[in-house]
């Protein structure tokens, strides 16, 4: 049984002041497997404090510092990985393929910051004036469950190359990895205060974050919902916001697509994460002509799909990370047949000889894009099948959702797949599932959020724009 008792805060693991405990399970089986005490809204006030104190040195440091500190971030996380792989495997339930690269993209993600940190000038000319790029302040980053190390240190990495200080409130269901993070953060020897983590509820220390005026920066990654009870918190003393929030994404599958790659290519995009991704293709739209073959492609590629044993190297989908998740699932897929969809595979229940919080992969045909299974975020592995009779009535279908973060178009014609592309409302289009791009911008149209992540643009959410007019630009660099 882990017992997780300690907070991060000015450089020091620290008992919490707040009393409440949580219990943390291995949702492959649903065993409770440890507890982590909870942080309350006095430990948030005190890694603001501790974080304040150390803004005034940190935002002054020079850019060949913060990146010596990166690449230092970068090589203690790389230090931990496999503990961290096993975590997540334990704590989360993905699987073993897809825990491992996320261990290495958390690391990764300080040598991203590095790279982009060194190509980037915090001082420009424009016309009379000279303009400067100075760090926010201290920022409060909110992060989930379903990638819990890679968003904690990319927001850190980014927030620490602008020269921001941090809090960090880390999802509570993920403790076990976040003890792992925070380990490994801590040998790499930054200045006490830069970065506190503080492990609790949402509604206290996310709510203690999002209207402490001495937070000048909210970066959140989570529902939409929530994402708008922060915006409503944060507006009293102004903070600056970025909100990387829900996802609806459509898989357009044109008309001169091969079916047999397609198809197989639009499952893996749904099924991502187990499903539990903001990203997750869980729209796929298909022409109206080729659906029975769609439909006799889909039942092939899921029923190859290996569920459970999630230390094997072909395991595609694990559990949910929660009762409280897995119950949610069951709901939509029960809903999908009250509003009449046509179960193509999958369904309610366990899959066969599997408990814990498994869900079987399950995807919906003759769904309209008014039924709620294709409208609200699951957030597990179900899908639906829209047909579309034209090209611009798919890119009607698409669009036609409050969300905006994420879409896939698939076609042999690159160009046509752009010119679709361009027509998407979505923050990010993956053509033929090309593979992720770290350093561009990442975030959402419409309620999908605001902001952006990544490179230069993620940089960018951590500073703010100073203008100088009537000094002579000598010595500036």
């Amino acid at each position: 049984m882990y017992t997780i008792d300690r907070i991060y805060i000015n450089g020091q693991f620290v008992q919490p002041h707040g009393q409440e405990w949580f219990d943390l399970y291995n949702p492959s089986k649903g065993d409770v497997i440890g507890r982590v005490r909870l942080a309350d809204a006095q430990d948030t006030q005190d890694a603001i404090a501790a974080a304040r104190r150390a803004l005034p040195a940190f935002s002054r440091t020079s850019k060949e510092q913060r990146v010596t500190w990166l690449r230092r971030l970068h090589e203690a996380v790389l230090a931990k990985v496999d503990p961290l792989a096993a975590a997540t495997i334990e704590e989360y339930g993905a699987p073993a393929t897809r825990a491992a690269w996320g261990a290495r993209y958390a690391a990764d993600s300080f040598l991203n910051a590095a790279r982009t940190l060194e190509a980037y000038s915090f001082t420009r000319r424009i016309a009379s004036a000279e303009v400067m790029m100075e760090p926010v302040g201290v920022a409060g980053l909110i992060t989930p469950w379903n990638a819990n190390a890679g968003f904690i240190c990319n927001k850190m990495a980014t927030a620490i190359a602008a020269g921001c200080t941090v809090v960090i409130k880390p999802s509570e269901i993920s403790a076990i990895q976040t003890q792992i993070v925070s380990e490994a953060l801590h040998d790499a020897g930054l200045p006490p205060g830069v970065f506190n983590i503080v492990t609790g509820r949402g509604d206290v220390v996310g709510a203690e974050l999002s209207s402490n005026p001495q937070i000048a920066k909210i970066s959140f990654t989570g529902s939409t919902a929530v994402g708008k009870s922060i915006l409503r918190a944060g507006a009293d003393t102004m903070k600056r916001v970025t909100l990387e929030l829900g996802g609806k994404s459509p898989t357009l599958i044109l008309d001169d697509a091969d079916l047999a790659t397609a198809v197989p290519l639009a499952i893996t995009s749904g099924f991502m994460n187990s499903g539990q991704a903001c990203i997750a293709g869980t729209r796929i739209l298909v022409p109206e002509s080729s659906l029975t073959d769609v439909i006799r492609l889909v039942k092939e590629s899921v029923s190859k799909i290996k569920v459970g044993s999630l230390q094997d190297t072909d395991s595609a989908i694990g559990p949910m990370v929660s009762q409280r998740q897995y119950d949610r699932v069951q709901g939509y897929i029960r809903r999908g047949l009250e509003e009449g969809a046509t179960l193509v595979a999958g369904g309610e229940g366990h899959p066969d000889g599997l408990s814990g919080y498994y869900v079987k992969p399950t995807v919906f045909a003759n769904v309209k894009n008014d039924m709620s299974i294709a409208r609200e975020e699951i957030f597990g592995p179900v899908l639906c099948i829209l047909t579309y009779r034209s090209e611009d009535e798919a890119i009607e279908i698409a669009n036609d959702t409050i969300y905006g973060l994420q879409a896939y178009v698939i076609s042999p014609d690159v160009n046509r797949a752009l010119a679709v592309a361009s027509r998407l409302e979505a923050g990010r289009v993956i053509i033929n599932g090309a593979p992720h791009e770290p350093l561009a911008p990442f975030g959402g149209f419409k309620q999908s959020g605001i902001g952006r992540e990544y490179g230069t643009f993620g940089l960018e959410a951590f500073l703010e724009t100073k203008t100088v007019l009537g000094a002579s630009t000598r010595g500036l660099q």
